[in-house]
């Protein structure tokens, strides 16, 4: 079942599927919309232009149920807490209804596919469809562009965190938190923690721990997903890098440093220092 998904993501071909697809029927429910709306502006019989229209919405919901494949197993790969979880299902379910509305519109035409012009009411079905394929495409382009979905070129090819660590800001007395248990984090891989508000990657580089912020200081990148190398991480979306060890900006666009926090072993937990809120 991991192939199958592998596969249906593109990572054989290293190129995702879902935005390859997803071309074919926004070209081709435009297209039949014009042919549509040709029908309409020119003189004589048009049953061709009102044919071609409908072939045109048939080959667009062919397509885009096979893009929609690719897009539903990218979505399941979006973790439950990213700030994109929302926008990707709103992005999803606007993608079926748009293709709801095309379906309803080719099973209007169908016993009238030699009119000389289309009629109104599957052309405004189409223009209907039309609407909500382009609000769901600008929402498609926020999640890539403005979250990173998809984008993690950097990302290392160890274990990701699968969620994030809510800790209970209970201080001690030395100003610790328990997160995680210490055997949770192994050599080379991260946790993603927030304690009082504040969201932080944990590393374990070397057998050392190193705490510091998660969203990287040029667009906000998780950090907890970038490759490590050396005592250095990699944001997964642009390649700047940061020192662990200090928060320093050591490669750009990046040139802000990441804030760091004390973080310990000990007692089989993983404690860090209860960070003021920024």
């Amino acid at each position: 079942m991991a192939a199958l998904k592998d596969i249906l993501e593109g990572k054989p071909l290293r190129v995702p599927l879902h935005p390859a697809f997803v071309h074919l029927p926004i070209a081709l429910f435009p297209l039949s919309l014009l042919l549509d709306a040709a029908s309409w502006l020119i003189e004589g019989n048009n049953a061709g232009l009102a044919r071609g229209a409908f072939t045109c919405i048939v080959a667009g919901l062919a397509t885009g149920l096979l893009a929609s494949v690719f897009g539903i197993v990218d979505y399941t790969e979006i973790r439950d807490d990213h700030p994109a979880k929302k926008t990707a299902t709103a992005h999803m379910v606007l993608n079926l209804v748009a293709l709801g509305l095309f379906a309803a519109g080719a099973g209007l035409r169908y016993g009238n596919l030699d009119t000389e012009r289309t009629d109104a009411i599957p052309l405004l079905v189409s223009l209907a469809g039309l609407v909500v394929l382009g609000y769901s495409g600008y929402l498609g382009g926020h999640i890539v562009y403005s979250d990173g979905i998809g984008v993690g070129r950097h990302r290392r090819r160890t274990r990701m965190p699968e969620r994030t660590i809510v800790a209970r800001a209970r201080k001690e007395e030395s100003g610790a938190v328990a997160v995680a248990d210490d055997a949770a984090l192994g050599e080379g891989e991260t946790l993603r923690v927030e304690v009082n508000g504040v969201v932080m990657a944990i590393a374990r580089i070397e057998g050392a721990l190193y705490a510091f912020q998660e969203f990287c200081t040029h667009r906000y990148g998780p950090l907890s997903e970038g490759a490590l190398r050396g005592c250095e991480v990699v944001c997964p979306w642009h390649n700047s890098r940061f020192d662990v060890r200090t928060g320093k900006a050591t490669a750009g666009p990046a040139k802000v440093e990441l804030r760091t926090f004390r973080v310990e072993s000990r007692e089989g937990k993983i404690w860090v220092t209860v960070p003021a809120k920024a």
